[in-house]
């Protein structure tokens, strides 16, 4: 059973998908203003978080830019009327796991808690707590601490990147397809998540630039290949 950060500014919504989380056997922590939630959980611990895009003070949109900062690896899910292809990209770009349009059936809310919960507590623990410092390059990768150093510069990493940077440095040098990495790192295999990993893969690119030896290939209508040109084998 997880202990739940839920984020809706409709009343009579809350209170009825609160009222089945909890039948559910879940503790949850209700929200209804953006600043007010924000607060809490800066200040508490949760299992997964639920989260309205259009909300009183702070939207969702800007909660989880702050939230991702204190903890990557927790599951949040976007529950919006806002059901534009670009706002759930926005959402999955930002580090949503998922986004949900409403109206929406309680019973698929569930069973993704469920999901993100299992998915959470084995995948992340295991791909990055217990990773050692790597060496790429002239990088030196520090999954605990979340960070990617060169030279006297210092980036900070989110969750997603460096999972999908690890995923890359244990596939070096071999073709990998799209969907192999979708799967291995959300769960799925899908268009939407198929376009924000585009946008963290984009990222890893900017990041790791200034060694030439390392690169991230397109491998058109299959996947990705990591080359490291500093390996000896």
């Amino acid at each position: 059973m997880a202990k739940i950060f839920y984020v809706e500014d409709d009343t009579n919504l809350s209170f009825v998908v609160k009222d089945c989380l909890e039948h559910a056997g879940h503790e949850v922590h209700h929200f209804s203003k953006g600043d007010e939630a924000l607060a809490a959980f800066l200040k508490f611990n949760y299992d997964i978080g639920i989260l309205d895009v259009m909300l009183p003070k702070v939207d969702g949109f800007t909660m989880i830019k702050t939230i991702r900062e204190k903890n990557p690896h927790i599951p949040i899910i976007f529950v919006s009327a806002k059901a534009q292809l670009e706002d759930k990209l926005e959402g999955l770009q930002l580090g949503a796991d998922d986004y949900i349009f409403k109206p929406f059936s309680v019973d698929e809310l569930l069973l993704k808690i469920q999901i993100f919960i299992k998915r959470a507590t084995t995948m992340v623990s295991d791909t990055v707590i217990h990773q050692p410092v790597v060496e790429i390059g002239h990088f030196v990768l520090n999954p605990n601490e979340m960070e990617l150093t060169h030279d006297k510069e210092t980036i900070k990493l989110t969750g997603r990147e460096i999972e999908l940077l690890l995923f890359f440095i244990k596939n070096k040098n071999r073709i990998i397809k799209r969907g192999e990495i979708l799967i291995a790192l959300w769960g799925k295999d899908d268009y939407f998540l198929g376009r924000s990993l585009d946008v963290f893969i984009s990222r890893l690119r900017k990041f790791l630039s200034s060694d030439g030896h390392i690169r991230i290939e397109n491998i058109p209508r299959v996947g990705f290949k990591f080359v490291t040109n500093t390996d000896s084998e």
